[in-house]
């Protein structure tokens, strides 16, 4: 019932919002989406739309601001990417027969995770959408990429929860209501659900009918009946916003914290994998390496980064495939593949959308012509090395031949880009469409014909017959010539300087005409549905296809690189252990003109390299090298040094830079021991660990007295592979008195007032740091630089702190003032001999000593 507070379209209106009262609602009303009152001032605020206002609503004007219908999903993205949510509310009814408002309603929600338009996707990332469901100390993840309908389903320890999304990535985690996520530094955008929602004997009911099997077992899912919660979650809701029920997981996988090389989140930013520290996608290992053809090997080589192997048969399968492409007799078949790989859309989000039947013609013409290139693939893998790519072959020529054979028949060479407006199908796949469009086709000829002969009949030689999509088709003479008229023509439209009739066989014509194109449309769009429905029966066999062209193009760009950027194989073995010749920094050496390069050697009798040397010395960067090094080998990629031999790590781990949390009321010397904390109780033998400058966020002794303990635990009872940067020249004596640590430095050489850092690893401890150059580089002014350099002597004149020796203990007031004249008059008094004036006159002498003093 309408308010009387409201017009019948606002009374409407605010019904729809108070359904979906979490999102902005884009009202649709003509060529426009509308928002009203909150959305619309928010809207406007997000997007720089102006603010309008439309009527009164209660009384009160409505804010209103819209975007056209046309430009709809770049104002979508941008919504998405600021983390908002938008229920699409559009009209279902007829306006011709409706009284009242048009019928609306919401046909769809877009959320950051679900996204499936091309054009609110990022070409080289994937969108997922992942689901939490946390039990006390353990957590079940499932994680689903919407458009391809893969879903992946995991269980850890809750420790683990943070470094797993954090590889993982998600755009969007769905939480059960009241829970929060046990950490703070996290990009993705979170939603809270009902309790009911994460059912867990629901979520694996669910599942089964969502894959169509008896049970999980096949699987190996049977168990994980936290993740079976979290997935309950998840498909309600994606049955939510995209208001249906049909299936959405295609395929499953369960994934194992086993499986890969594992990485909190603070080694992933620090480490610069696939963006900066400060966020952004360059200069980083991903920027590097990334010269990808095709978007699906761009989002694999990232999934990759994220998902280093620990299993060596793996990591040596794909070292094999990259060997072979750089052989030098291979290099023209290597850029023949890639030139091919350049020309194959974007295969799997094209069947993500086949799945989920919002197929655009185009998406059907690119998917023709990239099948029409698999030969080429094949017989070029067949050309480099036909046993080790057999696979890849024999999967590639198992494909039918019915999907390509159907869009050459059905699609034409340049479809148009929306079904609505047609010229989609191509000629001769439908009979019933060619005599529509023939019909058609005839209505120019007729034009001409009838204008003719109307001309020879009414002896009218300005007479036009003519069509327009507002009038339709007409006859047009011109008023000097309107007595010649026939009685039988209707007249339509008075112009100026003209008429415009019609007649019955003009009107007929117009009829069968607009039929026709109305009926030519109807059936190009059934046409097209029902070859969707027919390309959908081979959507497996066609997503494996498309993972093996991502491969491929991962695979050719690895080898690509190896080449430009002299890279070499890395030999792996189950050994503990780092051996790395001339290794580099990819990132770095790509940003300076002469990089130097160094090595590495970790082993059981050489655990942790205790470095020192100047700031800018290169510490970090060759800290940092080994870790990307290492990670490299357990993507499967060579790796830049001029020869590797790796153990196998299970963990890599980094405390490095001083960050202040203060959001969360952290300092930085508490985010700087909560990372130690980290690494001390989760690392292992089988572990790299890089520690940069640990303790230098408290006092002196408090700070080396904790770097001495830590650097103690991760030699002696962890036994992990460590690199151990510091300025406590004090920590170098355990070289002596700790097996397995070793001193190594960064040097460098003045000449007068200038400092040059040589980047050179070189055995044994520094010398010295070169703070006071560095900070006359940096410009702090000479004033202050000389009297540093004057604090400095005094300091390096006093007792150094040694860590074979006990810290001093608070000194006694006497041991303070031992060589006090005033404590030698005091022992020679007699406090029973002086009067209260003889003690006053001391104390006020002592009193000026004391300020002469």
């Amino acid at each position: 019932m309408n308010s009387p507070q409201h017009t019948p379209m606002m009374t409407q209106y605010l019904a729809i919002k108070a359904q979906h009262t979490e999102y902005l609602l884009f009202y649709r009303m003509g060529d426009f989406y509308e928002l009203f009152f909150h959305d619309a001032e928010k809207a406007s605020r997000l997007l720089d739309i102006t603010l309008t206002r439309r009527g009164q609503s209660a009384g009160q004007p409505i804010p209103m601001a819209g975007v056209p219908v046309h430009a709809a999903e770049q104002y979508l993205a941008k919504l998405v990417r600021l983390g908002e949510s938008v229920a699409i509310c559009e009209q279902v009814g007829d306006p011709a027969t409706s009284k009242g408002p048009v019928a609306r309603e919401v046909v769809k929600i877009i959320t950051p995770g679900t996204l499936t338009e091309s054009s609110l996707l990022e070409d080289d990332k994937d969108t997922l959408l992942a689901s939490v469901w946390i039990n006390t100390a353990q957590m079940g993840l499932a994680v689903i990429n919407v458009l391809t309908g893969v879903l992946t389903l995991t269980e850890h320890h809750i420790s683990d929860l943070a470094s797993t999304l954090e590889r993982i990535a998600p755009a969007e985690i769905l939480l059960p209501e009241g829970v929060t996520l046990p950490f703070t530094h996290h990009s993705h955008y979170t939603v809270t659900r009902p309790h009911f929602h994460f059912d867990r004997e629901r979520g694996q009911k669910m599942l089964c009918e969502q894959l169509g099997v008896f049970d999980l077992n096949g699987f190996g899912a049977a168990s994980l009946s936290l993740a079976h919660g979290a997935a309950c979650a998840l498909i309600y809701y994606i049955e939510h916003t995209h208001k249906h029920t049909q299936h959405i997981i295609h395929s499953l996988r369960v994934e194992n914290a086993t499986d890969f090389v594992q990485m909190d989140p603070n080694t992933r930013r620090h480490l610069e994998i696939t963006e900066t520290q400060s966020g952004h996608h360059s200069p980083s290992l991903l920027s590097v390496l990334d010269v990808c053809k095709n978007p699906m090997g761009r989002r694999l080589l990232r999934h990759w980064l994220h998902h280093p192997l620990r299993d060596l048969s793996q990591i040596t399968a794909r070292q094999a495939w990259i060997e072979v492409w750089v052989a030098p007799e291979h290099q023209e078949a290597l850029q023949d593949l890639r030139k091919t790989l350049q020309h194959i859309a974007d295969i799997e989000r094209i069947l993500g959308r086949l799945g989920l039947k919002q197929a655009r013609p185009r998406d059907l013409s690119a998917l023709r012509e990239s099948l029409s290139l698999l030969p080429t693939v094949s017989a070029l893998l067949g050309q480099v090395n036909r046993q080790l790519f057999s696979s890849f072959i024999s999967q590639i020529q198992a494909l039918p031949s019915a999907p390509l054979n159907l869009l050459q028949r059905a699609i034409k060479d340049e479809p148009a880009v929306s079904l609505k407006d047609g010229g989609v199908i191509a000629a001769g796949y439908d009979s019933d469409l060619d005599e529509l469009r023939l019909l058609q086709q005839d209505q120019g000829q007729f034009l001409i014909d009838l204008e003719l002969a109307e001309k020879e009949r009414t002896n009218i030689p300005t007479l036009r017959v003519e069509y327009n999509r507002v009038h339709g088709f007409f006859i047009e003479v011109s008023r000097s010539y309107s007595d010649r008229v026939p009685v039988h023509y209707q007249r339509r439209q008075t112009l100026k300087n003209s008429e415009r009739y019609t007649t019955e066989h003009l009107s007929a014509f117009e009829e069968k005409i607009l039929h026709a194109n109305e009926r030519a449309l109807s059936r190009e769009k059934y046409l097209f549905d029902q070859l969707v429905d027919q390309l959908t029966e081979y959507l497996t066999p066609l997503k494996t296809l498309a993972s093996l062209v991502a491969t491929s193009d991962v695979m050719t760009t690895l080898a690509h690189q190896a080449i430009h950027l002299n890279l070499v194989k890395p030999i792996l073995t189950e050994e503990q252990g780092i051996h790395i010749t001339q290794g580099r920094h990819l990132v770095v050496e790509q940003q300076v003109e002469r990089f130097i390069a160094n090595s590495v050697a970790l082993h059981h009798q050489r655990r942790l390299l205790m470095i020192t040397g100047p700031n800018m010395g290169g510490k970090s960067t060759y800290m940092r090298q080994c870790a990307l090094i290492t990670l490299l080998a357990h993507v499967g990629s060579f790796v830049p040094a001029s020869h590797a031999t790796l153990g196998l790590v299970d963990q890599i781990f980094t405390r490095i830079g001083a960050n202040d949390d203060l959001a969360s009321g952290r300092s930085t010397f508490l985010v700087e021991m909560s990372e130690a904390a980290t690494i001390l109780n989760r690392a292992t033998a089988k572990s790299l660990v890089l520690i940069d400058e640990i303790g230098r966020g408290t006092s002196t002794y408090d700070g080396l007295s904790l770097a001495h303990a830590i650097a103690l635990d991760l030699a002696q009872r962890i036994g992990c592979l460590t690199l151990f940067a510091t300025h406590y020249f004090e920590l170098t004596e355990l070289a002596g008195e700790v097996d397995g640590v070793v001193n190594v430095h960064f040097d460098a050489l003045e000449h007068g007032e200038h400092i040059v850092f040589l980047h050179s690893l070189e055995e044994g401890p520094a010398s010295q740091s070169y703070g006071l150059q560095v900070a006359r580089l940096a410009g702090v002014p000479r004033p202050v630089i000389e009297l540093a350099r004057t604090k400095l002597k005094a300091l390096e004149s006093s007792r150094p702190l040694s860590l074979t020796q006990e810290p001093p203990g608070p000194m006694r007031q006497q041991e303070l003032f031992a060589n006090s004249p005033i404590i030698e008059e005091l022992k020679g008094l007699d406090p029973n001999q002086l009067s209260a004036r003889q003690a006053l006159d001391l104390i006020y002498r002592w009193r000026e000593d004391i300020d002469l003093y």
